[in-house]
């Protein structure tokens, strides 16, 4: 089911216009995040690029209300509604394909976008012909720098040692691959990784290449995407002028704890079996294992000073262990695990 507000997409320079002429196309994907869409679109409103654009936004199943806020507040926004939660990669794709501009920014629903953000980036597109992704600098709610805005192909070293303690004690280290955050040059850099929150792309570029794999619910579509664009010789640029408030898990927060933590190892699991073989794909579940064992015998002795915290990142890694023993991301088959041992963490 597709609901248009309006059949002609929005314009920025004539609402009218033919929309094979569209030069952007906003494309967000909301799952019961109806008040961060909302804020997400008051910042393109009040600050919207100059180029001719159209905003689309899909709800992925939610049905939350989104699409009656969107009819009285924004009904020059084209709403689609899908009837399922297809997952993030199917609706960036289904808002893609309803979209016919020349660029397309992948835009998370609980992002603001800071003044000439989006005016920068697409400079930043069409300043260099061998671009694929090119990303914004991310900042978190309270004004501080979201280092995960750009990232290095996950290794499973990386994979093991990615804590925001050893992120903030050696942030230049090449394992993470945030080098080009601290340059202060200040200019477009080449970056493994782009943060799917904020990710603009040509139209082109991004159909050569597939598209979003829908092998992927949730977490590690944008990793993939920015490694096919490597593979067609293509660069991804993070672009430090181009500024966006990202106030991060506004969709995936609200779900269960266990789904978010699983889901996100599952990804990265599919990630390296598709990349780098079967092979490798289980070393990475493996080592997981023997690191959640790892962590929780450090998690125990904390129990007594800070017990909410310590069990906390103790459910978090037993959660990881038991998928790394073949449980489903909502805990099915946990029978390897005794009760009496789950009611510990």
């Amino acid at each position: 089911m597709i609901g248009s507000h309006n059949p002609q997409p929005p314009q920025a320079a004539d609402p009218n216009a033919n929309p094979q002429s569209v030069e952007l196309a906003i494309i967000i994907v909301n799952w019961n995040s109806t008040d961060y869409v909302r804020q997400c679109l008051r910042s393109i409103q009040s600050r919207p690029p100059a180029a001719s654009h159209l905003i689309i936004v899909v709800d992925s199943g939610s049905f939350d209300g989104c699409g009656d806020m969107l009819a009285r507040e924004f009904p020059a926004v084209k709403f689609v509604q899908s009837l399922s939660n297809i997952g993030f990669s199917r609706a960036n794709n289904l808002g893609a394909g309803h979209a016919c501009a020349k660029m397309l920014l992948f835009l998370n629903p609980d992002t603001e976008v800071q003044p000439g953000a989006l005016d920068t980036l697409i400079a930043a597109l069409e300043s260099h012909p061998d671009a694929g992704a090119v990303g914004a600098r991310l900042i978190n709610s309270d004004g501080s720098l979201q280092t995960s805005c750009i990232k290095a192909f996950p290794t499973i070293l990386g994979e093991l040692l990615d804590a925001e303690p050893l992120r903030r004690r050696f942030p230049k280290w090449r394992l993470w691959g945030m080098q080009p955050l601290f340059d202060p040059a200040g200019a477009p850099a080449a970056a493994d990784v782009i943060s799917g929150a904020c990710l603009l792309i040509r139209r082109h570029a991004f159909q050569q290449i597939g598209g979003f794999s829908t092998d992927y619910f949730m977490y590690s579509e944008d990793v993939e995407l920015c490694y096919h664009c490597r593979r067609a010789g293509l660069k991804n640029y993070y672009v430090p002028g181009a500024i966006v408030v990202h106030h991060g898990g506004g969709s995936s927060k609200k779900a269960a704890s266990r789904r978010s933590v699983v889901t996100m190892r599952q990804s990265r699991w599919l990630f390296f079996k598709k990349t780098r073989g079967l092979s490798y794909a289980y070393c990475y579940r493996i080592a997981l294992l023997f690191a959640g064992l790892a962590r929780l015998c450090l998690a125990l002795p904390a129990f007594a000073m800070q017990k909410k915290a310590a069990r906390h990142a103790a459910a978090k890694w037993f959660y990881v262990m038991e998928w790394c023993v073949g449980a489903g991301v909502d805990g099915a088959q946990n029978a390897r695990f005794p009760d009496a041992i789950r009611r510990i963490v």
